[in-house]
């Protein structure tokens, strides 16, 4: 069990993401200046996304998903007021364990680290296909008129096990659809169920000319950060 500094958002980091954060709050500028000051270790944080219906920041750890992702703080530019720009890159999946709220101004989280699972024998035809097909759903999305986050489009060789996170980044999905492929530990599962999520937002958009949001997202208050 691992310790680290946690920054709740009311979006998903995926890993390999990039993550833009507008930090004005007490106690995140403090954890801005501890990993600057290399206080925290590799200037790494904790990211987990705020469940619909509670505010972003609330301490409970009833509050956040249960699966986050670490950032590695990049670049910084102070502005006035002690204020930050900051931007970081999604690095690994963690759960998360239990919150401490007392030992720091900021949230330290006790986190086990979430990877893969243990593949099966390798089929490199069904990986192909897989590949293939979620290429496939991502041309389709952009080609309905659906532009996404503008982040890089991963490369076409990336691997199977990262490919879903990049075309992930590269489009618009719920907060609920991109907690779901952060938590799924199967990559080829979580390569069939981007490619489900895109051709099912392209159709939406061909017939109904927009994409349905879930009511929920409606009653998401904005991040203080």
């Amino acid at each position: 069990m691992d310790t680290l500094p946690l920054f709740p958002l009311g979006s998903v980091l995926l890993p390999g993401g990039d993550l833009p954060l507008h930090v004005f709050e007490a106690r995140y500028r403090k954890l801005v200046q501890d990993l600057l000051n290399e206080e925290l270790p590799d200037r790494r944080f904790g990211v987990v996304a705020i469940r619909q219906g509670w505010e972003v920041g609330e301490d409970n750890v009833d509050s956040m998903y249960d699966v986050g992702c670490t950032a590695i703080m990049d670049n910084v530019r102070q502005l006035a007021g002690d204020r930050y720009d900051v931007t970081a890159r999604g690095e690994r999946r963690f759960r998360l364990l239990q919150i401490d709220n007392e030992s720091a101004p900021y949230l330290l989280a006790h986190v086990q680290w979430l990877p893969d699972a243990t593949p099966e024998p390798d089929n490199p035809a069904r990986r192909e296909r897989l590949t293939a097909a979620a290429w496939d759903a991502h041309e389709r999305y952009h080609s309905s008129g659906l532009r996404g986050s503008t982040r890089r489009t991963p490369d076409p060789g990336t691997d199977p096990a990262d490919l879903s996170y990049g075309l992930a980044d590269d489009c618009v999905l719920s907060v609920e659809d991109r907690q779901d492929l952060l938590a799924e530990t199967d990559p080829m599962v979580r390569l069939r169920n981007l490619r489900r999520l895109l051709l099912r937002e392209a159709q939406f958009l061909r017939e109904l000319r927009a994409v349905p949001a879930p009511l929920a997202e409606f009653a998401q208050q904005p991040s203080p950060n």
